[in-house]
């Protein structure tokens, strides 16, 4: 079993916990907002302080401070180690601080001196309540990635289930006090984000104490992992802000072109919502796992160890997401049915987040590749190379989107995600093996031929089983709704995972090699 399957099945399970209550707050989100405007509105408000999430906290700062914080604890510089993460956390205050300030105060301008009525104003009002969220999120992805670097993967996934926890009681307890109109209960949910966001942090805190860490003031102005961390960082950042920017310029596109009877931007969020499960289950977990594991192979030079490592988490990523991707495309509107249709989320809402998911899923595969050869790039000090096919990627995303809007609304945003997410892989694929020379991913080729083999088989089955149940037995209650999910669901996975034992992939051959090994009453070999 490797360590690789080890570490990010761990991971993958505490991420599963947090994700599946994710799942649980998106059909609370559903139940109680829609999909209309005052959704459209929170959902665009809510992407700006992640636009700044990811600029300052996640993606670009951890990817460029991790190398070093992990670079101090090979050599042993304990002291140094946590002495460097003092000093960046309280450079990531004093900047968050500025930009929270700076934000705040511009929208309450815009708020008090502008025309602004309808979506727009309630978008800007939420907005200046949700924006100071980018403080404790950050911190909270500098303390996950120190503990990842640790090697305690299970209990900084966690964290995200408090946040789910939170938000899911701001809908539940105290959104029904907030107002009797929809437009006025929907602040509830902003202050939610604010709490979810502090008790997120908090719950990382403990964790740190016990590996000996104590937050000290360390003024960042002058130190030198502070200036090397944002030297390595402003390639990245671009990168990051291009996609997040890119995010926030297809919101708007969509805020643009939404309307009462046919909402974009609400339909487009849950889908995406949709697509996060699977993603983060496992994606992000593999992701997150080799970041550091990366950083020390290419730390110590072992540049064989390193191309392996990043092969066998490519190999996984392939087979676990493909089923997954087939099971969000064939089963999207049943999916979208049984979690998310009842009160304001109506059959008409079904359909448009569906038809979104349709078009959206299959770039499940490539972004959990996008996100994997963007860390091999990080661990090699190289911030650079994905930073600008990120923005080339992402430019050619945005026009795609505002070009294929219009025919097909918001199945041409996913449609749009699509394409770009593969072109992003191939172009990460090709720099990444000029970078290296090689990257010796011969055994892949078969690999990809039998997994394509292993979808086609799963689509017909899983599409036979679900339009023989849909014909047999209808969708009228929740029993049958959950039926006519997992009947043909569990068809195609069934078929999908004998066919991975058959063929041997080695995701399967190494979860039957677990099974045996902890299988009850099994001898163990003594060596």
């Amino acid at each position: 079993m490797s360590q690789l399957l080890k570490s990010s099945g761990a991971m993958a399970l505490a991420t599963l916990t947090s994700r599946i209550l994710g799942m649980v707050r998106e059909m609370v989100y559903a139940r109680f907002m829609g999909d209309g405007w005052v959704a459209g509105a929170f959902q665009v408000a809510f992407t700006m302080p992640n636009l700044f999430r990811r600029l300052l906290g996640e993606g670009a700062l951890t990817a460029a401070f991790i190398p070093i914080f992990k670079q101090k604890e090979r050599r042993g510089d304990t002291a140094g180690m946590w002495r460097a993460a003092n000093a960046v956390i309280s450079g990531l205050i004093v900047a968050a601080a500025v930009i929270i300030g700076l934000v705040v105060l511009g929208v309450t301008a815009v708020l008090e001196w502008g025309p602004w009525e309808g979506r727009v104003r309630l978008m800007l009002s939420l907005l200046r309540i949700m924006f100071p969220y980018m403080l404790p999120v950050c911190l909270t992805a500098v303390f996950m990635g120190m503990l990842n670097a640790r090697g305690y993967f299970f209990i900084p996934a966690m964290g995200a289930a408090m946040l789910n926890v939170v938000m899911i009681v701001s809908v539940l307890a105290v959104a029904p006090f907030w107002g009797r109109e929809l437009h006025e209960q929907i602040y509830a949910l902003a202050y939610g984000v604010l709490a979810a966001g502090l008790a997120q942090a908090a719950f990382q805190w403990p964790s740190l104490r016990r590996e000996g860490f104590r937050y000290e003031w360390v003024a960042p102005w002058r130190d030198e992992t502070v200036r090397e961390v944002v030297r390595r960082m402003i390639p990245g950042t671009i990168g990051v802000a291009a996609f997040h920017l890119n995010v926030v310029m297809v919101q708007l596109l969509g805020l643009w072109v939404d309307s009462p009877q046919a909402p974009v931007i609400a339909p487009y969020n849950y889908a995406v919502r949709l697509m996060e499960l699977p993603q983060g289950v496992f994606g992000i977990s593999v992701a997150t796992y080799l970041l550091p594991t990366l950083s020390g192979l290419a730390a110590s030079r072992d540049y064989g160890e390193f191309r392996q490592t990043l092969r066998h988490g490519v190999g996984h990523l392939l087979t676990v997401n493909l089923w997954a991707a087939v099971m969000l495309v064939v089963l999207a509107e049943p999916i979208v049915r049984l979690l998310f249709e009842g009160r304001r989320f109506g059959p008409d809402a079904t359909l448009r987040t569906a038809w979104a998911l349709q078009f959206l899923a299959p770039s499940l595969v490539a972004y959990s590749l996008v996100n994997v050869l963007a860390r091999a790039f990080y661990a090699l000090d190289d911030t650079r190379t994905p930073m600008w096919i990120s923005v080339v990627c992402l430019g050619i995303n945005l026009a795609l989107s505002a070009w294929l809007v219009h025919p097909l609304r918001q199945a041409g945003f996913g449609l749009a995600n699509t394409i770009t997410s593969a072109l992003n892989c191939a172009l990460l694929a090709y720099a990444l093996r000029r970078k290296l020379r090689r990257l010796e991913w011969a055994s892949l080729r078969p690999l990809g031929g039998r997994l394509l083999l292993m979808a086609a088989i799963t689509i017909v089955v899983t599409a036979a089983a679900g339009h023989a149940w849909r014909v047999k037995w209808g969708h009228d209650t929740v029993g049958l709704r959950m039926a006519a999910v997992f009947v043909p669901g569990a068809a195609g996975t069934l078929v999908y995972a004998l066919l991975a034992w058959l063929l041997r992939i080695p995701v399967a051959t190494e979860l039957w090699e677990l099974v045996r090994s902890r299988w009850p009453g099994r001898k163990r070999r003594v060596t």
